[in-house]
C-alpha cells in the first residue's frame, strides 16, 4: 500500500482513484463530514477539507501470483529485503511450506512441504545448476525475485514432485546507477565481513547489470554423540560417547551480470556472465570414550583424534538468450549455455588410542570436475483472443570426472576401484503447453512433457549405462469467483518425477570414516555407503487445490491443498552384506526402490496490516504461514512410517513496524518446527528435535538512498538433537538387539549491522 497526503489534489485524479476503488476519503481529526449535495457545491460551500487517500497498489509479484494459471507464489524485491537476510537459506526458510535441513543458522537441504532432498527442484534463472553449488553463496540482493511453484509446468521441467524454487538473478536496469551494502558481525564468536556491489545503467541499445558479492568469515561448532548398542534381553554391550569441535573460515567470491543489446522491437540477445568461487579452512578435535564394548565385534575405533581441512570450489558460466518476434506474431526464443565447475577437498586426520594401541594417519583427497553446455528453444505463439499456445525443446551433455585417494598409514584405501571414475549424462526433453482465457473468469491450460536421462559412467571394476524417460502431462486451472472479484479458486492435475542422481547410480564404495580398517567389522549406525545402477526414477502423480483472497492493500489469505502418489519410492537401506573390500562382512547402506508411498497436506497463508483485523492507527504489517505434511510409505509399517525428513508441520509469523514520526522500522520473525520420529524402513528409525528459529531486524533510515539495518538471527539459539536407531537380528532372523546413536548439536546467535547506500 502507497499513501499519500494530497492538498491540493486534482479532481479527475480523486475521480479515477475512487471509480477503480483504490481510495478513501477521511475527514481531518476533529472536522465534521459534509455531505456532498448541490447546495454545498455552491458558492457559499464550507472551506475545502484535507483529505487522506489511500492508493491500494498492488505489488507486481502479488499480480503476477493473481494472472498465472499454475499456482506460482513470487517473492520480490521488497519482501527480499525486508529481514536483511546474509544468506538464501535464511530467506527461504520463512516461505510457505518450505524446510531448510541441519541445524539453525547452518544452511541445509532445501525442501518444499518436507519431502526431503531431489523431491523439489532448485533452479537459477530456470536453470539447474552444477552439483555442489550452495545458494547460500548468493547474496539476497543480487536476486531479483523468487518464484514457488507447487506444481510443476512443462516449461520449467517435472523434476519437481514437491515443488520447485526458481531463483532470478537481477535483471533490472532502471535502478540507482550503484547500490553498495557493506557490514560486518558475528556469528557465535566467529567475526563475519561482506560487502555487495550492484551497477546498473542502460542506453538505447545496452542495458546492463553487474554485481558482485565478497564475504568471509567463520564458524564454530560442537557437538555431543553417544551410541548404545543392546543385545537381545536388554543389556548394555556397546557404549561410546564423542565430544567433537572444530572451527572453520570460509572466504568466497560471487559475481554475476546480465548484458542485454537491443537490436530493435522484441528483438534483444541477453548475455549472463556467472563467477562463484569459495574456500574453506577447518581444524578441529574429538575425543571418544567407550566404556563399555570390547573385542573384534566392537573395537574402539580412538581416544583422541584431530583434524585438518582444505576445500575449494569454483564455477564459471555464461548464458545466453535470444528473443526474437516473427512473422506470424509469434514469438521464438533460444537459449544456450556452458558450465564448468571444479572442487577440491583434502583432509588430515590423525587418531590414537583405539584398540590395537598404534597412532593412525587418515589422508583423503578427493577432487571433481564438470563440463556442460545445453541449447534449448522455445516457440510461442498467440492464436486468438485469450488463446496462447507455447512449444520448446531442451538439450543438455555433461561429463563429469571425480577422483579420489585415501590412504590410512599410507596404505591405499579401496585401490581396486580405481581412482578415477567419468560419468556422462545426457538429457533431452520435449514439451508443449496451450492455454486458454475464457473470459476474464475462468483459465486453463494443458501440457505435456517427454524427458529421456541417459547415464553412463566407467570405473576399474564397474560401468554403469543407466537410462530413464519419462512422459508428464499437465492441467492447471484458475476461476475467479462471479460474485467475489477478490477471490479465486486453483486446481492442478499433474504427473511428476525424480531421477536417480549420479552419486546414487555409481557403485563406488566409501569406508565408515569411524571404521575404515576394511579387515574389521563396522557398526550398523556407521555404514560404508555404496550407489545402485539399478535404480529406477520415482513417479508421481500429484493434486493441488487452491482458494486466494486478495485484500484491499496487496495482502493475502490463501489455503492450498496437495496429494500425491509415488511409485518406485527411492530409500538408503543399510544391511549387512559380503563385500570384496573385506574380509568380514560389512554394514552399507545403498539406495534401494523399496515401493510407493502417499503425501498430502495443507498450506494456510496470510499477509494483512493490523488495520485489516481490527481498528487501529498502528502501521504494522502482519504475515504468516502453516503448513501441515502427511505421508505414509506403505512397505514400511508404521506408525511414523513417512517420507524421509518430514515433520508433521511447520509454521512462520512475523511481524514489521514502522515507528511514525521516526525514520526507524522493526520486525521480527519466528520459525517453528516440532520434533518428530521417523521410521525409515522396518529396522531403523530417525528422531529429530524441536527447531525454534527467532530473527528480528531494526532498520533505520537516514534518506531514501542511505540507511542502517541491525539484523539478529536466531536469537536465543538452542541445542539442535537428532538420533537414529538400528534393530538388529540374528542370521536366522530373530531379533538380536539394537544400536542407536544419538547427537546434540550446539547452534550459534549471528548478528550483522550493514550500511546500504545507493548513488
Amino acid at each position: 500500500m502507497n499513501r499519500y497526503l494530497l492538498q491540493p489534489i486534482p479532481l479527475t485524479l480523486t475521480a479515477a482513484l475512487c471509480l477503480s476503488g483504490l481510495c478513501r476519503a477521511q475527514t481531518a481529526p476533529g472536522v465534521p463530514t459534509v455531505p456532498a449535495s448541490p447546495a454545498s457545491a455552491g458558492p457559499a460551500a464550507a472551506a475545502p477539507q484535507q483529505v487522506e487517500i489511500t492508493a491500494t497498489v498492488q505489488p507486481e509479484s502479488q499480480d503476477e501470483r493473481r494472472r498465472a494459471t499454475a499456482s506460482r507464489i513470487v517473492y520480490g524485491r521488497e519482501e527480499l529485503d525486508r529481514m536483511g537476510d546474509a544468506t538464501l537459506g535464511e530467506v527461504l526458510k520463512r516461505l510457505p511450506g518450505v524446510t531448510i535441513g541441519g541445524a539453525p543458522g547452518r544452511g541445509g537441504q532445501i525442501s518444499m512441504r518436507g519431502m526431503g532432498g531431489g523431491y523439489t527442484q532448485i533452479l537459477l534463472d530456470g536453470q539447474r545448476m552444477a552439483p555442489g553449488f550452495s545458494l547460500d553463496s548468493i547474496a539476497p540482493e543480487q536476486i531479483e525475485r523468487i518464484e514457488i511453484m507447487r506444481a510443476p509446468v512443462a516449461e520449467f521441467g517435472a523434476r519437481a514432485i514437491a515443488g520447485t524454487i526458481n531463483v532470478i538473478m537481477r535483471s533490472d536496469f532502471k535502478r540507482k546507477t550503484n547500490e553498495l551494502r557493506v557490514g560486518g558481525g558475528a556469528d557465535g564468536t566467529h567475526g563475519q565481513v561482506g560487502a555487495t556491489w550492484t551497477y546498473n545503467g542502460q542506453t538505447e541499445a545496452l542495458g546492463y547489470n553487474l554485481a558482485a558479492t565478497v564475504f568471509k568469515g567463520g564458524q564454530g561448532n560442537e557437538s555431543d554423540t553417544r551410541t548404545l548398542g543392546l543385545d537381545a534381553a536388554g543389556n548394555t554391550e556397546l557404549d561410546q560417547q564423542q565430544h567433537s569441535e572444530s572451527s572453520n573460515k570460509r572466504v568466497g567470491l560471487f559475481a554475476n551480470g546480465r548484458l542485454q543489446f537491443r537490436f530493435g522491437p522484441g528483438n534483444t540477445l541477453d548475455l549472463q556472465p556467472f563467477f562463484n568461487t569459495v574456500r574453506t579452512q577447518g581444524d578441529g578435535h574429538e575425543t571418544l570414550v567407550q566404556p563399555v564394548g570390547t573385542g573384534p565385534a566392537y573395537p574402539q575405533p580412538y581416544a583422541l583424534a584431530a583434524w585438518h581441512s582444505q576445500s575449494q570450489w569454483q564455477m564459471g558460466r555464461l548464458n545466453g538468450t535470444w528473443l526474437t518476434p516473427t512473422p506470424g506474431g509469434g514469438r521464438l526464443q533460444l537459449r544456450f549455455g556452458s558450465t564448468l565447475s571444479a572442487s577440491s577437498s583434502v583432509t588430515e586426520r590423525d587418531e590414537a588410542g583405539f584398540s590395537a594401541g598404534a597412532n593412525r594417519h587418515k589422508f583423503d583427497d578427493a577432487r571433481q570436475r564438470e563440463l556442460s553446455g545445453d541449447l534449448n528453444g522455445k516457440y510461442s505463439q498467440l492464436l486468438g483472443e485469450g488463446h496462447s499456445a507455447v512449444a520448446g525443446w531442451e538439450l543438455q551433455s555433461s561429463q563429469r570426472t571425480d577422483s579420489r585417494t585415501s590412504t590410512v598409514n599410507s596404505q591405499p584405501i579401496l585401490a581396486e576401484f580405481g581412482q578415477d571414475i567419468t560419468a556422462r549424462i545426457q538429457r533431452i526433453a520435449l514439451y508443449a503447453q496451450d492455454e486458454w482465457d475464457l473470459g476474464k473468469r475462468f483459465s486453463f491450460s494443458l501440457g505435456a512433457r517427454w524427458e529421456a536421462i541417459n547415464t553412463l559412467s566407467d570405473s576399474a571394476i564397474n560401468q554403469v549405462n543407466h537410462r530413464s524417460a519419462v512422459f508428464t502431462p499437465l492441467a492447471h486451472m484458475v476461476w475467479k469467483l462471479p460474485d467475489s472479484p477478490r477471490d479465486q479458486l486453483r486446481l492442478s492435475l499433474t504427473r511428476s518425477y525424480r531421477s536417480p542422481t549420479t552419486s546414487q547410480l555409481i557403485a563406488r564404495p566409501s569406508i565408515s570414516q569411524l571404521y575404515p580398517d576394511t579387515n574389521l567389522p563396522n557398526q550398523p549406525t556407521y555404514p560404508d555407503r555404496a550407489g545402485n545402477a539399478n535404480l529406477r526414477p520415482e513417479l508421481a502423480s500429484g493434486l493441488e487445490l487452491g482458494v486466494e483472497h486478495y485484500l484491499d492493500a496487496g495482502g493475502i489469505v490463501s489455503a492450498n491443498l496437495f496429494a500425491r502418489k509415488i511409485d518406485g519410492l527411492i530409500r538408503t537401506v543399510r544391511s549387512l552384506e559380503t563385500v570384496s573390500y573385506s574380509p568380514v562382512q560389512r554394514w552399507v547402506a545403498r539406495p534401494q526402490n523399496i515401493g510407493s508411498a502417499d503425501a498430502a497436506g495443507l498450506e494456510l497463508e496470510a499477509k494483512a496490516r493490523l488495520t485489516d483485523l481490527w481498528t487501529t492507527d498502528l502501521p504494522i504489517s502482519l504475515r504468516a504461514n502453516f503448513t501441515l505434511m502427511w505421508s505414509r510409505v506403505d512397505q514400511v509399517p508404521g506408525p511414523n512410517n513417512r517420507l524421509e525428513g518430514q515433520p508433521p508441520y511447520t509454521s512462520n509469523i512475523g511481524a514489521d513496524w514502522p515507528l511514525r514520526g521516526t525514520p526507524l522500522t522493526v520486525g521480527a520473525s519466528v520459525n517453528f518446527t516440532p520434533g518428530f520420529t521417523l521410521q525409515q524402513i522396518d529396522s531403523q528409525t530417525y528422531r529429530q528435535g524441536v527447531k525454534r528459529v527467532l530473527d528480528g531486524y531494526a532498520l533505520w533510515r537516514f534518506s531514501p538512498d542511505a540507511s542502517a539495518r541491525l539484523t539478529l538471527s536466531n536469537a536465543g539459539a538452542q541445542r539442535y538433537d537428532t538420533g537414529s536407531t538400528t534393530l538388529l537380528t540374528d542370521a536366522s532372523g530373530a531379533f538380536a538387539g539394537s544400536q542407536s546413536a544419538d547427537t546434540s548439536a550446539r547452534t550459534y546467535t549471528t548478528i550483522n549491522l550493514r550500511g546500504e547506500f545507493r548513488f
